[in-house]
């Protein structure tokens, strides 16, 4: 009885320390607000350089420049404007791709006429640069606001078709097979078991998209437009006004970023109940 007593200790220990040793693989705890870090390194850099005199005040102005040519454009009231105009295109055009991705995607991800019908033509629609695009879809819709929206809606529906469709079509045959033994109907199998495996591949295609709708905007709103933030970026381009450049390409990082992130929050929220390598 006495060796089993001192036996006991020692293997638990040799185990805990077995259990140190062992190497951990996983990235760790999520730090709050790791974002963050990087942008911050980049100003911090960006304002030490500016200060010892390392930049062209005339091609990169310092970040304070910059705070204060944009404190000043938003007291004038054509910074929020130009704010609104763009968030206007990019939400219009984003809705549109989002709905018409999601339908193809699951049109052609659940029925192989509608695979044969629709896949090959997106694909061959991303092979096409969609900025190239633009001079036809100025021929068939005009030079106002209604090609800007079609434009980022193409460049929104295309990462959203093909990551979700992508993701459709990985679905594990074994899920299909228990759901024709289980007996469930159409809807319960799409319900059950074609969304939650596509929601995955979807929010890949979301954040691309997200991110796709700002690109887009960036170059569109230099084309016969009179407010936004590209058309702002341009009119100060032809006066060499860098610093309202720079202010324009601030705004469009912060949309971005803030965007990108509550898709993030969203699918982490979503997909709670997935254990993955970063959770």
């Amino acid at each position: 009885m006495s060796a089993v007593t001192t036996t006991v200790p020692v293997v638990a220990r040799e185990v805990s320390t077995q259990v140190r040793r062992r190497r951990r693989l996983s990235p760790g705890r999520r730090l709050p607000a790791a974002r963050l870090v990087g942008p911050a390194l980049l100003l911090a850099l960006w304002s030490a350089a500016s200060a010892a005199g390392r930049l062209d005040p005339a091609a990169i102005p310092a970040p304070w420049t910059v705070v204060e040519t944009g404190a000043h454009l938003w007291t004038a009231g054509t910074l929020p404007t130009d704010i609104l105009t763009s968030l206007e295109r990019a939400g219009y055009g984003f809705a549109i791709g989002l709905v018409a991705g999601v339908a193809l995607a699951l049109a052609a991800g659940l029925s192989r006429v509608g695979e044969a019908l629709i896949d090959g033509t997106v694909n061959l629609n991303r092979a096409i640069p969609t900025l190239g695009l633009i001079p036809l879809f100025i021929l068939w819709l005009g030079i106002g606001e209604s090609f800007k929206v079609a434009i980022i809606a193409i460049v929104v529906y295309i990462p959203i078709y093909l990551n979700t469709h992508a993701a459709l079509a990985g679905i594990d045959h074994r899920f299909v097979e228990l759901a024709e033994v289980q007996g469930l109907s159409r809807f319960a199998f799409v319900r059950q078991i074609v969304i939650p495996g596509a929601l995955p591949g979807f929010f890949v295609g979301l954040r691309l998209g997200v991110t796709g709708s700002w690109l887009g905007l960036v170059v569109l709103e230099q084309i016969n437009a009179t407010s936004g933030l590209g058309y702002m970026m341009f009119q100060a381009q032809n006066y060499g006004q860098s610093d309202v450049i720079l202010v324009g390409l601030v705004v469009y990082g912060v949309f971005g970023l803030a965007s990108d992130s509550a898709v993030r929050l969203i699918e982490r929220r979503v997909l709670s109940w997935r254990r993955t390598l970063s959770s």
